[in-house]
Order: C-alpha cells, then structure tokens, then sequence
C-alpha cells in the first residue's frame, strides 16, 4: 500500500451531507492498489466493538493517480463518527484522524482501542446546512439568448443605426441589428419544438453596449429590447409554455454611464459615490487607469460590494427580477472576483424570494469554495466544456485523459453540485461549436450527444442547433438565421431527436454514470446510465477508424440499437459493438 497517496478531508467533498437524512463519505487511495475499503461507523457517543458498522465502499471515479472510493450511509441518529479500513492480500490499515495503524482500529492514545476520540466526525447532520440544489435544473435543456440577435419582434424601438437582418450579416463589436424581447416571445413556440425548458438570457438591462455587460440601470430594460413591462410579459407567456427563465447578474462591474459613476467623473473627491468603486485617486483618469475595472476595461469600473449601499441596491436588483417579475435563476458574471459575503447574503434573498431560483456561478477553475450550501447552487462546468472539445471535437486527449478529466470533477464537488452543473459547449465569449469542430459535423454531433447523455443540465448556444458557425468574439454573435432554406435542417433534427431521448429518460438525466471503456491511446468511450427504469450503453468512437471494443462487468440483459434495432446479448458479462469512425452507438435495455 501507497499510504501517502490516501487522502480524506472532513466536512469538504470528501464528506458532505447530500440531503436531511443521507451522509456521502469518500477517500482517495492509489490507483489499483486495494482490494476492499470500507468505512467504520458509528455514533459518536456509543463508538464500540459491538455497536460500530463496517459499510464497504466502492470506487466512483479514477485518473491517472488515484482511485476515488464513495458510499452514502444514513446515520440513524444524524451522528457520524468514523474511520477508514483499506485492505489488500496481505495487509489491513485502518485510517482515522489520527494517522494509519496496522491490523487494528486505534484511538488518539488515551489507552482505549475503540473510543470515537481520534475518529473522523461528522458531528451533527443540520438540514439548514445542506446544500440543496432546485429540482427542476436535473431535467432543464438550457438555451442561451444574446438578445440583441435572436429576433427582431418590434422594429419601432430598434435603434437607429440598425442593420440589416440577413444570413450573411456580419456581427461587429459595436453594431446593432435590433433583436428584442418580442422577438424571444414571438418565438417561444420553435423553443418549446425543440425541446428547450429554460432560456438563460445574457443581459438585457439597460446600457450603452450591443452586449449589454456596461449597465445603465439594473432595474430597467434596456429600451431597444422593450420595457419592464416586456419582461413580465415574457417570463409569464415561456412560463405558460413550460419554460423558465435566467438572468446574467453583472454585479462585479457596471457600465462606464452608470449614473453612479458618471458623478463620481463630474464631482471627484466630493461625489457621494465615490466609495462605490474602487478608485486609488483623483480625479478619475482612464490612461493611466486609476480605478479597478472588470480586465482593463475603462468602460466597466468594479463596484465595491462590501459597500452597504451597492450592496443593499444590487440585492435589491436580485430580489426585484425573481420577486416582481417572476424569473427563475441568477448566473452571476465574473462571480470569482466578488466577495464570499456578497454571495451569501444574495443567495438569502433569492431564496427568500423563490426557493427553487437557481444561482449559477460563472466561474473558470475549481470552485468548491463557493458550492458549500451557502452561495451558489452550481457552477458553469467549463472544465467538462474543455475536456469535451478537446475529446470529440479537437482530438487532442485519448480517451484515458478524457475519463480521468471528468471524474476529477465529480470528485471535486458534492454530487448535487454536479447533478446541476451547467454543461455548455460554446457561448457567447467563445467561437461556436461547429466552427470549432472546422465545419466537421460528425465531431459536432459526437460532443452534442455526450453532453445530452451526461449528467448535469445542458445548455445550447442559439443558432448552433441550425448549424451556425462563426469565431470567436464578434463573429460567435451573428443574427439567428430564420430562412429554412439557410438552416441545416439535418443538425437541427439531431439535436431535436437527442433533446427528445433525454427528456423521455429520467436515467438519461440524474441516474447512475459508469465509464465501462476509456483506455490509454484509444480514441472510443463507452458509458452506461441506469435508474430503476431503464438501462443505457453509450458509444462514441472519436478515432477517423472503424473501432471494436468489447465491454465486460456488464449485468445480464438484452441491448438494443435504439437507431437499427440491432440486438446485443449479454453473454458472461461482455459486450462487443464496432462503431463506425466518428460516430456513436446507443444502446438500450430490452
């Protein structure tokens, strides 16, 4: 036994409440170096031979490094005292707060051999400290709107300077083409045919911009998108049809022309809001930069939101948008770069306005320390984004790294984080999926279909389900193409029939994940979903070559090719299936 490599934190990911009444226990070891870990429990007032239970653990996730052990214990008494049992052929090591002893579970050296004294804890199961994530998201298909380019459903309050609505128009930083909220409305029929049930709309508070990201007034819809009035009609009408909405909360920054900050230009050391912002002297000068700033944007000046005032304003703004007008999330803008305070009293004013609002974080790296229960109920899932595209789309990983990426994920946060992490491919800050794949469909469909197999909700970037290409920032925000004569017509088919296979499947969307193939130097996975229903193998060969791979450990049964009605048997725990290059397989049970 490697006994460096085995690692366990209390009250982290590592040990977590997953709701009132169930306890997740995890531990990493050496890759492939047990043969059994179990966890030791008991009540921490009653820890004795006769009275502790020995619960054995099984491996969930694995990377190159490490094996990562998991199982879910309901303590009777909502006490937790425990340890760890690693064993192999010829050794037992026992693990507690402590250190490791060998053979026998030890104490913290007051003399007694079974004594809670030493043992990890975890003290009290307290409902208020669950993190508890809203429901609806495990069965959401997100669909991202820039709403200046989704449809033009009022021309009178375009702006002037407006644009030609055209396949070929081309998108600029700094031009319009007059896409507002009735144009969404308009539209929330083709939104409800291809399967979507939450819009995550990027902002469209007033400001000076075409993205909306430099706010004027946070409590007022921009006038070339409509009025309040607008909104509520909107949230109203997608409610009606099913649909929820997000809203992106760019609280780290406001615009250039916030009125706030406008005063502190025109009045310097004397404007009342001068403490607002982050300003290191006057008067305010943009070259040199003299004020924080979201980057080095002049026209985005940070707002200080351990100020009382900016904070009681933007709270107010997340309680008016959920309470008054009726929306049901908050993705939150640069979230990293905002203080953990902020946060948490923002997420008792959305709850306290809803329940079940749904606060998404966009944040870039590891983000454990906001996914504790008291801030964010997910983050946007950039890392599984990435190993995606890098997987199906640019070929860069085998199939080993790709499997050791996503399981350091699940790994990295408690499983409700995940079961509604934010699954995009590509946004409005990046190019779009197709341009990324070069114009190679076949890898495009290979990432979609995992991403509406996986667990977590996805989110589809407007356009890209008719084909729409386009580069990065200005050319990823084209208008949406409405001519069918213009629309990849074959795309948007795929993306209906898979949308349509997750929503049919509840196993599809929080069952159980396994990797049942994912070898080094292989370019094909293979995965099963099961729940009490139903029982799914997945395919996907990313190798330019036919593949064959054979899949063991599999439970008797009877697959089907949901595509040809190809049957697959069971035979000794083994399945073999070839699958065309660049292409995948689902398989379903009889």
């Amino acid at each position: 036994m490697l006994l460096e490599a085995i690692y366990h934190q209390p009250k982290s990911q590592y040990a977590y409440a997953y709701n009132e009444e169930t306890l997740h226990i995890r531990v990493r070891t050496k890759r492939h170096d047990m043969d059994r870990v179990s966890v030791v429990w008991g009540d921490k007032y009653d820890f004795s031979p006769e009275k502790v239970t020995t619960t054995r653990m099984v491996v969930f996730a694995q990377d190159d490094l490490f094996d990562y052990y998991h199982v879910a214990i309901k303590p009777p008494f909502r006490r937790f005292a425990y340890a760890f049992k690693f064993e192999t052929e010829d050794q037992t090591v026992f693990l507690n707060e402590v250190g490791f002893t060998k053979d026998k579970l030890s104490s913290s050296g007051v003399g007694m051999l079974w004594s809670p004294s030493g043992m990890f804890e975890f003290p009290y199961l307290n409902p208020i400290d669950v993190h508890s994530t809203p429901d609806w998201v495990k069965d959401a298909v997100f669909y991202q709107i820039f709403p200046e380019r989704f449809a033009n459903g009022d021309p009178s309050i375009s702006p002037k300077e407006v644009e030609a609505w055209t396949p070929d128009a081309v998108p600029t930083a700094t031009n319009f083409f007059g896409g507002d909220l009735q144009g969404v409305i308009d539209n929330l029929d083709y939104l409800v045919d291809l399967g979507i049930t939450c819009i995550y709309f990027t902002p469209f508070f007033e400001a000076h911009s075409n993205h909306k990201y430099d706010t004027i007034d946070y409590l007022k819809v921009d006038p070339q998108f409509g009025d309040n009035n607008t909104a509520k009609k909107l949230v109203k009408e997608a409610h009606r049809k099913g649909i929820k909405i997000m809203l992106d909360a760019v609280f780290n920054h406001s615009g250039y022309y916030f009125p706030p900050f406008q005063d502190v230009l025109l009045n310097g050391e004397k404007s009342r809001f001068k403490e607002w912002f982050h300003i290191k002297s006057f008067p305010v000068s943009t070259n040199p930069l003299n004020y924080d700033t979201f980057g080095f944007v002049p026209e985005m000046p940070k707002l200080d939101t351990e100020h009382p005032e900016v904070k009681a304003y933007l709270l107010e703004v997340a309680r008016y948008w959920v309470e008054d007008i009726g929306v049901d999330g908050w993705r939150l803008d640069v979230a990293n770069e905002i203080d953990h305070q902020f946060w948490r009293e923002f997420r008792h004013t959305v709850k306290k306005a809803n329940p079940e609002a749904y606060i998404l974080g966009e944040t870039w790296h590891n983000s454990m320390a906001w996914l504790v229960g008291d801030q964010f109920d997910a983050v946007m899932n950039y890392p599984v984004t990435n190993s995606i595209l890098d997987f199906f789309v640019k070929d860069e990983i085998d199939a080993a790294s790709f499997m050791g990426r996503l399981d350091a994920m699940q790994i990295a946060y408690p499983k409700q984080a995940n079961e509604v992490a934010f699954n995009l491919l590509d946004s409005h800050d990046t190019p779009r999926l197709l341009t990324i794949a070069e114009g190679n469909k076949a890898r495009m469909k290979l990432a979609v279909l995992f991403q509406l197999t996986y667990s977590g909700a996805p989110c589809i970037y407007y356009g890209d389900e008719i084909g729409m290409a386009g580069g990065a920032d200005p050319g990823c925000r084209k208008p949406m193409i409405w001519e069918k004569e213009h629309q990849d017509l074959d795309i948007l088919a795929f993306y209906k029939k898979m949308i349509q296979l997750r929503k049919d499947h509840r196993s599809l969307k929080d069952g159980t994940f396994r990797f049942l193939s994912a070898e080094k130097d292989k370019k094909i996975i293979a995965y099963e979903r099961t729940d009490v229903m139903d029982r799914f193998i997945i395919i996907l060969n990313s190798d330019n070559q036919k593949q064959k791979v054979t899949l063991e450990n599999i439970s008797a049964g009877t697959f089907r090719n949901i595509d040809t009605d190809e049957k697959y048997q069971v035979l000794k725990g083994e399945i073999t299936v070839e699958v065309k290059a660049v292409s995948a397989i689902i398989l379903k049970d009889q």
